[in-house]
């Protein structure tokens, strides 16, 4: 039977679309330079039983298979390879049942990041991870790419947070890893191998995560340099001291300058940069006080530190609206994700204004500086093919200063086709190798998001 029809013998008619305009708008994600390929039918399951079945329908037509959940990633991993099966997980998107004496949470793959903060609000809790788009990416999503956020320079990233998943492999068969208990040492941790993997190896359909105590409101300060060394030494300054900031954000002044004209948010677009961080617990009024002396003390031009929640969000927000500042000028937009020790942050952000410069391309860059995890964003004429070709030569340049600076080619948002060229360039050729012969294992014909990740 063709694909279509094994799908139809299996499934209800309601969790299948083979209209081709339907089926195209569920076959890209945001990564430019990615295309995708022409996929042959949409999949959208309601439980476990169904991912099972799509995949059994899939196996007997010789289809691959892309699953997809909030179409939010950057680097192509949920783009549609020709002929494949798109398996959509948003139907799935319960909170099943929140544990409030173990601080556990279990929870469908397309429930998004941010509904589920506030379901487990409402019992005291938190769930730390919080990448940028939280409000619009799911869960699942967030488990294959191991996203960060915000907040990972004091709680850490996904990984740190799953406790356990549901997974169904490529041959059908449903495995339940990791545990329901807080600590647990039987047999090997396979839901860490899942965890990052992309959709190679497997379709994740439930997940435990761990979750923690509501933390206290923050203080925040916000230091304005007028040199990228300064701050850079600020940074360093605030860990050496033993301090644990909650949030340590930084932006750019050509980010400066396109929030504050597109928001009017009174910013110091003289600056080089501003770098942001809150602090809560009990001793948060006088960490903070002494995070912002740290930043004076490395030559910061301005100084500000406030105790009031709603003032602290507002400059959070200057952070949150780097990208869609940006979206307003229409034109294309690649943002990259690099991280390097952070002692060779200055030395990056540095490296990345030498490279705008060099490819005459406006590269602004804001990014995580507590875990020295930055996000250039080349911003184009995506119609202009010198353009393009600048910022595709500026985009590998930047890989490679983020490589020769001891770094990692990608910190949160995943290999997907993107970047799966410059792997190789991070990882040494027998680790690779075994990488494979893990894909291998789990999927012996190839069928799961084939092209993508390692």
């Amino acid at each position: 039977m063709s694909l279509l029809d094994e799908l139809r013998a299996r499934l209800p008619d309601d969790c299948i679309q083979a209209d081709p305009d339907v089926v195209a708008a569920y076959a890209q994600d945001r990564a430019l330079f990615e295309r995708p390929g022409t996929a042959a039918v949409l999949v959208m399951p309601r439980d476990t039983a169904d991912v099972v079945a799509t995949m059994a329908a899939a196996r007997a037509a010789g289809a691959p298979v892309v699953t997809r959940g909030a179409g939010t990633g950057l680097c192509g991993g949920a783009n549609a390879v020709d002929g494949c099966v798109i398996l959509s997980m948003h139907r799935m998107d319960r909170v099943l049942h929140v544990d409030d004496a173990n601080r556990t949470v279990r929870v469908q793959p397309g429930v998004l990041n941010g509904a589920l903060k506030r379901a487990v609000a409402e019992h005291g809790l938190f769930y730390p991870p919080d990448p940028a788009s939280y409000e619009i990416s799911s869960i699942g999503g967030n488990i294959a790419t191991n996203a960060g956020g915000l907040c990972c320079v004091r709680y850490g990233v996904t990984r740190d947070y799953v406790m356990g998943l549901e997974v169904v492999l490529a041959s059908g068969e449903v495995i339940h890893t990791g545990r329901h208990t807080i600590k647990s040492t039987a047999g090997l941790d396979l839901t860490g191998v899942f965890v990052g993997s992309e959709g190679i190896l497997g379709v994740v359909t439930e997940a435990t995560l761990k979750l923690v105590p509501l933390p206290p409101l923050p203080c925040t300060a916000v230091a304005y340099f007028a040199d990228l060394p300064a701050a850079g030494r600020a940074i360093l300054d605030i860990f050496r001291a033993g301090h644990e900031p909650s949030l340590m954000e930084i932006v750019d002044r050509r980010c400066l300058e396109q929030v504050n004209e597109v928001y009017h948010m009174d910013l110091d677009t003289s600056a080089a940069c501003l770098l942001l961080i809150q602090s809560s617990g009990d001793r948060a009024v006088t960490a903070i006080e002494a995070m912002a002396r740290c930043c004076l003390d490395q030559g910061a031009t301005d100084v500000l530190h406030v105790t009031d929640p709603a003032e602290g969000d507002m400059f959070v927000e200057v952070r949150r609206r780097v990208w869609p500042a940006f979206e307003r000028l229409g034109t294309a937009m690649l943002p990259e994700d690099v991280a390097v020790p952070r002692e060779r942050l200055a030395e990056l952000l540095a490296g990345i204004v030498a490279i705008g410069d060099r490819h005459r391309i406006d590269l602004p860059t804001v990014g995580h500086a507590g875990d020295g995890n930055m996000h250039p964003v080349l911003v184009f004429d995506g119609a202009d093919p010198d353009a393009v070709a600048r910022a595709e030569a500026a985009f590998a340049d930047i890989v490679a200063l983020a490589l020769s600076l001891g770094g990692t080619i990608a910190a949160e948002h995943g290999i997907g086709t993107l970047k799966r060229r410059f792997l190789a360039d991070e990882i040494e050729p027998a680790h690779l190798a075994w990488q494979h012969r893990v894909k291998a294992t789990f999927d012996p014909t190839g069928m799961l998001n084939p092209g993508k990740a390692i």
